[in-house]
């Protein structure tokens, strides 16, 4: 994830360099249910409305919770699927925030409602992200439900309203990326405390769909607006959140934006973003999946590292007999192509190796969906550029379902 308000803040007001901050453990995404009320077109795990066998029991959760304390894990991201159609996820909740995780929830929104929101403000999220995939028509195409935006908006509305931090995630495609300025207006009306733009990874739904992925001209065109909307609210000393993900190709995009804006502060920003270093799926970011498999990020579900059932989640994740992970906690990583001679690798870190992945079955092949040119990074341009097509059935035979 791309802190991008963190960088607006340090150009407001800069600080010195201080020692990189290495979290004691990863921040785990689980899947505890992949049972879903809706059919996104962008859906990870490609969940339905109907109950999957061999999930985790209540006990295996729990089991699971006190592996992740004692690995020092400090983040619980409880997700699906739609999470709240777990019978258990409140007990699950209470016990992740008794044990002293920072504790957030991953929802639709449309099962957020004033049935329960007495219940979800008990229990004292850290932060409830809500998809918002455009307006009204739009949201509820990418979603596939008549009203869906209402009752995505109507969550919002009853988290903020109950004192719970509330955010609007965003996946941006060709289809809604338009939309994406007169959202940033209505999370701001709405009092969003949090913005959450996505790139499209090509995994499950997402990879069928890839060829709605933004192209490069107009990805560049919606990180300007966000950049410019994040810069305003911290030059104004606001304290919204403006945050990207799964592109981080987005640190070296705003390095750029430094240059013209701020060029007095490229070098001490230069320094801060490659202190962040780009993608850390594998180090810093894991996966566990409503059966209990382990992934290096939630867009691997056809690469198993191994099984909570069997294995505690500290020895799978210290693993480095798997050659992806051997490859991931590589510092620095070997990769090829165009991310391979990036003067910006230290920034990037190669960006995320899922999509490389799926487009050329080489985890380690360049990101296709770097959207920065030839010139800008470095590189010498001698080979036609990866792009990126419309799924057409064909699949490489690593890239899973």
């Amino acid at each position: 994830m791309f802190r991008l308000s963190q960088f607006m803040h340090e150009i407001a007001d800069p600080k010195p360099l201080g020692p990189a901050r290495k979290p004691p453990g990863p921040v785990v995404i689980w899947n505890l249910i992949r049972r879903c009320n809706l059919k996104c077109k962008h859906c990870y795990s490609i969940s339905g409305d109907v109950d999957f066998p061999g999930e985790l029991s209540t006990q295996d959760v729990f089991k699971v919770m006190d592996e992740l304390k004692d690995f020092r894990v400090p983040v619980l991201i409880l997700s699906g699927g739609e999470p709240l159609l777990r019978p258990d996820i409140f007990q699950i909740s209470r016990r992740a925030k008794a044990m002293g995780f920072y504790t957030g929830l991953s929802s639709n929104g449309t099962l957020v409602t004033k049935d329960n929101i007495r219940q979800i403000a008990d229990i004292g999220y850290d932060y409830v992200g809500i998809s918002v995939d455009g307006l009204k028509d739009t949201h509820d195409m990418f979603r596939q439900r008549q009203g869906g935006f209402d009752e995505a908006m109507n969550g919002i509305r009853l988290c903020l309203e109950h004192g719970i931090k509330a955010g609007m995630r965003f996946t941006v495609t060709m289809d809604n990326a338009h939309e994406l300025e007169a959202l940033l207006d209505l999370a701001e009306t709405e009092g969003v405390d949090k913005f959450y733009l996505s790139h499209l990874v090509y995994a499950g739904r997402g990879n069928k769909n890839r060829g709605d992925d933004a192209r490069r001209d107009l990805t560049r065109k919606v990180m300007d607006s966000l950049f410019e909307r994040a810069w305003q609210d911290a030059k104004a000393g606001g304290d919204r959140e403006f945050v990207t993900g799964n592109n981080d190709a987005d640190g070296v995009y705003l390095l750029y934006w430094v240059r013209r804006h701020f060029p007095h502060l490229e070098d001490h920003i230069r320094a801060k973003l490659a202190q962040w270093g780009g993608n850390s799926s594998g180090v810093n970011v894991a996966n566990i999946d409503n059966l209990g498999n382990v992934h290096p990020d939630t867009f691997w579900w056809h690469y198993n590292l191994g099984n909570v059932k069997e294995r505690a989640f500290g020895d799978i994740w210290q693993d480095t007999s798997d050659p992806i992970m051997a490859g991931l906690k590589r510092s620095p990583r070997i990769v090829g192509g165009r991310c391979g001679q990036c003067e910006y690798f230290d920034i990037c870190g190669g960006n995320t190796r899922v999509r490389a992945l799926q487009l050329t079955g080489d985890a380690w092949a360049e990101d296709p969906a770097c959207y920065l040119t030839d010139a800008e990074i470095g590189v010498e341009s001698t080979e036609p550029r990866l792009e990126v097509t419309p799924f057409r059935g064909v699949r490489h035979a690593a890239a899973g379902r």
